[in-house]
Protein backbone atom coordinates (compact mmCIF):
# COMPACT_ATOMS: atom_id res chain seq x y z
CA UNK A 1 0.00 0.00 0.00
CA UNK A 2 1.24 3.95 -1.01
CA UNK A 3 0.62 6.74 1.01
CA UNK A 4 -1.00 9.43 -0.44
CA UNK A 5 -1.64 13.31 0.13
CA UNK A 6 -4.95 14.85 -0.92
CA UNK A 7 -5.42 18.56 -1.45
CA UNK A 8 -8.77 19.74 -2.00
CA UNK A 9 -9.30 22.75 -3.36
CA UNK A 10 -11.80 25.41 -1.93
CA UNK A 11 -13.77 23.79 1.00
CA UNK A 12 -14.64 25.63 4.26
CA UNK A 13 -13.94 28.86 3.11
CA UNK A 14 -15.98 31.70 4.17
CA UNK A 15 -19.54 29.31 4.55
CA UNK A 16 -19.31 28.10 1.38
CA UNK A 17 -18.68 24.00 0.24
CA UNK A 18 -18.72 23.33 4.15
CA UNK A 19 -17.47 19.37 5.08
CA UNK A 20 -16.82 18.54 8.38
CA UNK A 21 -13.84 16.40 8.15
CA UNK A 22 -14.54 13.97 10.10
CA UNK A 23 -17.66 12.59 7.96
CA UNK A 24 -14.92 13.02 4.99
CA UNK A 25 -12.60 10.24 6.57
CA UNK A 26 -16.12 8.35 6.97
CA UNK A 27 -16.83 8.59 3.18
CA UNK A 28 -13.40 7.58 2.07
CA UNK A 29 -13.01 4.50 3.98
CA UNK A 30 -15.89 3.40 2.32
CA UNK A 31 -13.37 3.34 -0.61
CA UNK A 32 -11.08 1.38 1.27
CA UNK A 33 -8.74 3.64 1.73
CA UNK A 34 -7.02 3.28 5.72
CA UNK A 35 -4.89 5.34 8.21
CA UNK A 36 -6.63 8.26 7.20
CA UNK A 37 -5.94 11.58 8.78
CA UNK A 38 -7.03 14.87 8.11
CA UNK A 39 -5.06 17.97 8.92
CA UNK A 40 -7.55 21.37 9.77
CA UNK A 41 -11.20 22.28 7.81
CA UNK A 42 -9.39 23.62 4.48
CA UNK A 43 -8.81 19.69 2.87
CA UNK A 44 -5.46 17.67 3.32
CA UNK A 45 -6.05 14.60 3.96
CA UNK A 46 -3.50 11.71 4.56
CA UNK A 47 -4.15 8.37 3.75
CA UNK A 48 -2.87 4.74 2.22
CA UNK A 49 -4.37 3.29 -0.59
CA UNK A 50 -3.31 0.43 -2.58
CA UNK A 51 -4.20 2.18 -6.13
CA UNK A 52 -0.49 3.86 -7.39
CA UNK A 53 -2.47 5.67 -10.22
CA UNK A 54 -3.34 9.50 -8.38
CA UNK A 55 -5.99 10.19 -11.34
CA UNK A 56 -7.83 7.49 -10.25
CA UNK A 57 -7.26 8.76 -6.23
CA UNK A 58 -8.67 12.16 -7.83
CA UNK A 59 -11.59 11.02 -9.20
CA UNK A 60 -12.56 8.46 -6.64
CA UNK A 61 -12.28 11.45 -3.91
CA UNK A 62 -13.90 14.10 -6.56
CA UNK A 63 -16.54 11.85 -6.79
CA UNK A 64 -17.31 10.51 -3.80
CA UNK A 65 -17.43 14.52 -2.53
CA UNK A 66 -19.60 15.09 -5.48
CA UNK A 67 -22.44 12.28 -4.17
CA UNK A 68 -22.03 13.13 -0.43
CA UNK A 69 -22.03 16.77 -0.74
CA UNK A 70 -23.75 17.67 -4.18
CA UNK A 71 -21.19 20.04 -4.90
CA UNK A 72 -17.61 20.14 -7.19
CA UNK A 73 -14.47 19.65 -5.48
CA UNK A 74 -10.78 20.22 -7.21
CA UNK A 75 -8.68 17.61 -5.70
CA UNK A 76 -4.98 17.29 -6.57
CA UNK A 77 -3.63 13.55 -4.69
CA UNK A 78 0.07 14.04 -4.04
CA UNK A 79 2.82 11.61 -2.78
CA UNK A 80 5.09 12.12 -0.23
CA UNK A 81 8.24 12.37 -1.92
CA UNK A 82 6.40 15.17 -4.14
CA UNK A 83 6.27 17.85 -0.59
CA UNK A 84 9.28 16.53 -0.11
CA UNK A 85 10.70 17.45 -3.45
CA UNK A 86 9.07 20.56 -2.92
CA UNK A 87 10.63 21.84 0.09
CA UNK A 88 14.03 20.40 -0.72
CA UNK A 89 13.96 22.37 -4.27
CA UNK A 90 12.10 25.77 -2.82
CA UNK A 91 14.19 28.44 -4.49
CA UNK A 92 12.83 30.65 -1.87
CA UNK A 93 14.81 29.27 0.49
CA UNK A 94 17.55 28.43 -1.48
CA UNK A 95 18.41 31.24 -2.94
CA UNK A 96 16.51 34.13 -1.06
CA UNK A 97 16.02 33.10 2.41
CA UNK A 98 12.89 34.54 3.04
CA UNK A 99 10.80 34.42 6.16
CA UNK A 100 9.13 30.86 6.25
CA UNK A 101 5.85 31.94 7.19
CA UNK A 102 5.67 33.94 3.75
CA UNK A 103 6.15 31.08 1.86
CA UNK A 104 3.27 29.30 -0.27
CA UNK A 105 3.40 26.22 -2.68
CA UNK A 106 0.61 26.74 -5.35
CA UNK A 107 0.31 22.92 -6.79
CA UNK A 108 -1.14 22.63 -10.33
CA UNK A 109 -2.91 20.11 -12.27
CA UNK A 110 -0.92 19.87 -14.77
CA UNK A 111 2.32 21.80 -15.85
CA UNK A 112 1.19 25.04 -17.37
CA UNK A 113 1.53 25.74 -20.68
CA UNK A 114 4.89 27.64 -22.13
CA UNK A 115 2.74 30.97 -23.58
CA UNK A 116 1.06 31.26 -20.01
CA UNK A 117 4.06 31.22 -18.56
CA UNK A 118 5.84 33.40 -20.22
CA UNK A 119 2.70 36.00 -19.69
CA UNK A 120 2.21 35.72 -16.51
CA UNK A 121 6.68 36.13 -15.70
CA UNK A 122 5.97 39.71 -17.16
CA UNK A 123 3.89 40.63 -14.68
CA UNK A 124 4.99 42.47 -11.09
CA UNK A 125 3.77 42.75 -8.33
CA UNK A 126 6.66 43.36 -6.18
CA UNK A 127 7.65 42.59 -3.07
CA UNK A 128 5.51 39.52 -4.05
CA UNK A 129 7.87 37.10 -5.95
CA UNK A 130 7.01 33.65 -7.34
CA UNK A 131 8.70 30.96 -9.25
CA UNK A 132 7.27 28.17 -11.72
CA UNK A 133 8.84 24.84 -11.66
CA UNK A 134 6.44 22.42 -13.79
CA UNK A 135 3.34 21.80 -12.24
CA UNK A 136 4.74 23.73 -8.82
CA UNK A 137 4.32 27.57 -7.73
CA UNK A 138 6.65 29.22 -5.12
CA UNK A 139 5.36 31.52 -3.89
CA UNK A 140 6.33 34.48 -1.39
CA UNK A 141 3.98 37.17 -0.15
CA UNK A 142 5.89 39.50 2.30
CA UNK A 143 2.39 40.65 3.86
CA UNK A 144 0.71 36.95 4.13
CA UNK A 145 -1.53 35.06 1.73
CA UNK A 146 -4.46 37.24 3.06
CA UNK A 147 -3.17 40.90 1.45
CA UNK A 148 -1.76 39.18 -1.50
CA UNK A 149 -2.46 40.04 -4.92
CA UNK A 150 -0.70 36.70 -6.80
CA UNK A 151 -3.07 34.61 -4.36
CA UNK A 152 -4.55 31.01 -5.80
CA UNK A 153 -7.14 32.40 -7.89
CA UNK A 154 -4.63 34.78 -10.03
CA UNK A 155 -2.67 31.96 -10.34
CA UNK A 156 -5.20 29.84 -12.20
CA UNK A 157 -6.40 32.57 -14.28
CA UNK A 158 -3.12 33.13 -15.58
CA UNK A 159 -1.93 30.06 -16.07
CA UNK A 160 -5.51 28.21 -17.62
CA UNK A 161 -4.86 25.11 -14.45
CA UNK A 162 -6.84 24.67 -11.16
CA UNK A 163 -4.49 25.29 -8.88
CA UNK A 164 -4.53 24.74 -4.92
CA UNK A 165 -2.20 26.61 -2.13
CA UNK A 166 -0.56 25.51 0.84
CA UNK A 167 1.78 27.65 3.26
CA UNK A 168 4.77 26.40 4.65
CA UNK A 169 3.79 24.86 7.60
CA UNK A 170 1.13 22.70 6.17
CA UNK A 171 3.20 21.38 3.60
CA UNK A 172 5.50 20.49 6.58
CA UNK A 173 2.53 19.25 8.74
CA UNK A 174 1.48 16.76 6.36
CA UNK A 175 4.82 15.18 5.23
CA UNK A 176 5.04 14.55 9.26
CA UNK A 177 1.91 12.80 9.14
CA UNK A 178 2.68 10.15 6.08
CA UNK A 179 6.08 10.10 8.01
CA UNK A 180 3.74 9.02 10.74
CA UNK A 181 1.61 6.78 8.95
CA UNK A 182 5.20 4.60 7.26
CA UNK A 183 6.14 4.67 11.04
CA UNK A 184 3.16 3.20 12.73
CA UNK A 185 3.17 0.33 9.54
CA UNK A 186 6.39 -0.58 9.55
Amino acid sequence: MEIYIALLRGINVSGQKKIKMADLRSHLADLNYTHLQTYIQSGNIVFKQRSTDVAVLERQIHNKIKEKYGFEVPVMVKQPRDLFDAVRHNPMTEERHQDLKRIYFTFLSEVPAAAQVAKLQDLDYSPEEFVIKGDLVYFFSPKGYGRAKMNNNFFEKKLKVKATTRNWNTVHKLLEMAKGITDSTS
